[in-house]
């Protein structure tokens, strides 16, 4: 009996921590419900294990982390310091961390031994901007998530065709990826804004709406798309942070 119990204590759960079930069972019991509520029940209840926000701090993101911080201020915010954004980039994120209270940001950098031997330079975007991502957000980010079971993302179906069918859940890896303001229109977005009286970022009004890193992102001309800015005159929409969501359930891709 003392033998069958220490086998049972050394045996390694090797289980993953969510599946496509998972996806599909909280897309379905969130399916309809209100967006602020969704949060108030997946943070306040610890529904999904540890979860982060990751962030960019662009154009919409001060909707999502108003969101955030009216469900739990103390939700980590992830955002990844590539050297290559916008001076007006990280000035409006302090300025968000500190109005919206939010008490975990936390920095991601490159590996700076990763960094000198493949994009010493600092010119990899102008020739390989997927290496350049893949050093600058996708191998910092990974290596944040560890610690975490989920994470939270500001993607819109609105914002390219590539997002037009993601789910509010889906799986990513053996992680949860979680797309609060999937089905958000861009009038409702701007409506939040009003309401809460939050601050624009101030590249917007210079006419760039989707806002990455200075050498990859360009003016939008009125009705192209959103991203359209991202990477032009490149066959490339996404850094390489999110992928195709794989969670089943393609005639319910929303929620």
């Amino acid at each position: 009996m003392a033998d069958a119990a220490l086998r049972r204590i050394d045996r390694i759960d090797v289980a993953p921590r969510f599946t496509a079930a998972d996806a599909l069972r909280l897309n379905n019991l969130f399916r309809g419900r209100d967006t602020a509520e969704m949060l108030r029940v997946v943070l306040g209840e610890q529904m999904v294990g540890d979860v982060a926000v990751v962030s960019s701090f662009g154009a919409e993101s001060a909707v999502l982390l108003h969101l955030v911080a009216q469900a739990d201020r103390s939700t980590p915010v992830l955002f990844l310091d590539t050297g290559k954004h916008f001076a007006e980039t990280l000035a409006y994120r302090d300025d968000l961390v500190a109005r919206l209270g939010l008490t975990d940001l936390r920095i991601l950098t490159p590996d700076a031994e990763m960094l000198e031997k493949r994009d010493g330079t600092g010119l990899r975007w102008s020739y390989d901007p997927d290496g350049c991502c893949e050093i600058r957000k996708v191998a910092p980010l990974d290596k944040a998530m560890v610690g975490f079971d989920a994470s939270i993302t500001g993607r819109k179906a609105f914002q390219a065709a590539t997002r037009a069918n993601l789910p509010r859940f889906e799986l990513d890896g053996d992680r949860l990826k979680i797309n609060p303001l999937i089905t958000w229109t861009r009038e409702d977005l701007e409506a939040y804004f009003a309401r809460h009286d939050l601050p624009a970022h101030p590249l917007v009004a210079q006419g760039y709406p989707s806002i990455g890193c200075a050498p990859c992102t360009s003016r939008v001309a009125p009705g192209e798309d959103p991203r359209s800015g991202r990477w032009k005159g490149w066959d490339k929409t996404e850094c390489g942070i999110h992928v195709d969501p794989n969670d089943g359930d393609p005639d319910q891709p929303s929620f």
